[in-house]
């Protein structure tokens, strides 16, 4: 129903999202879109193991003040990589193509919203172009030693020794159904309300043919964010972008030591902890859009 019948039937409009493509880097990249073309802009990069559907609440709750893109990561979502790219799975990969994405859509200034994995990807576009991010919204997202929690053990064993043996543990452990849910599901008070299509649907996209050794290639590749987190800290440093850190503090993954150390190179740093777990999108929507909201209109 579009947005003028709702307003005839005196139900609230809702911004509508778009779904999109474009070529970018040879790559044909998904991604989702709300808001006027003339608002200020919000980038969201989403992280492992999912995509941009993470963002299908909080999108319509900001589309009414901003021009919110999502983009797919090559290897995630419905984002595809033809064969004969070549392409390689790493950071530094996926920050090439989110770069090539941004400057195919024509976005010179932006707020960067980084969760998990997409928290190195956006910072390496911060150390390419700090002069057009506005404004950093840390959910989860990690810059620092110390906000790697315990679960890491077993990829850090990987990094040490990546054997095939370290890297079936990986494949076992984590890229199931089971370790999914259990990602989303940790740490939340009341884990029915998570909604059960987000781990479902991530692993249905990383079982696809070819898609799990991508996301072993890139467990592996985690390591060379640790070797950039000096130049991370240091982007935070010299250009203090508002920022705020807004994070699940029952994570595993990422904890809140790493949220609370944002504020060692950035003393403006807002930190927020939420009660609940790694994705926080779940069960704490409003928080967010409310905190980023604030955050943005103080720009």
């Amino acid at each position: 129903m579009s947005t003028s019948l709702l307003s005839e039937a005196g139900l609230p409009a809702i911004p509508h999202v778009s779904l999109k493509r474009v070529d970018a880097d040879g790559v044909n990249v998904f991604y989702r879109e709300a808001g006027p073309a003339d608002a200020p802009v919000l980038l969201l990069l989403h992280g492992f193991p999912t995509s941009s559907h993470m963002f299908r609440e909080l999108m319509p709750r900001l589309a009414a003040r901003y021009r919110v893109i999502a983009p797919d990561l090559p290897g995630f979502g419905f984002t595809t990589v033809p064969d004969a790219r070549g392409y390689t799975y790493s950071f530094d990969g996926l920050a090439k193509t989110a770069l090539a994405f941004v400057d195919a859509l024509g976005l010179s200034r932006y707020a960067l919203y980084v969760f998990d994995y997409g928290a190195p990807v956006g910072f390496r576009l911060a150390l390419a172009h700090p002069e057009r991010v506005t404004a950093l919204v840390s959910q989860n997202g990690n810059a620092y030693e110390e906000g790697l929690g315990d679960a890491w053990a077993p990829i850090r064993a990987y990094w040490s020794s990546p054997t095939e043996a370290n890297r079936k543990t990986i494949a076992d452990e984590v890229l199931t159904l089971a370790g999914t849910q259990w990602q989303y599901e940790h740490g939340v008070a009341d884990p029915q309300s998570v909604a059960p299509e987000t781990y479902t649907l991530d692993t249905a996209l990383f079982e696809r043919p070819g898609n799990r050794d991508i996301q072993l290639d890139l467990f592996l590749d985690y390591r060379s964010n640790l070797v950039l987190y000096p130049q991370f800290q240091a982007y935070f440093r010299e250009f203090r972008p508002p920022t705020l850190a807004i994070w699940g503090k029952h994570d595993p993954f990422f904890i809140p030591p790493g949220a609370h150390a944002y504020r060692r190179d950035n003393p403006d740093a807002i930190v927020e902890l939420l009660d609940t777990g790694h994705f926080a999108l779940e069960t704490h929507v409003d928080e967010i859009a409310v905190g980023i909201d604030r955050l943005l209109r103080s720009v």
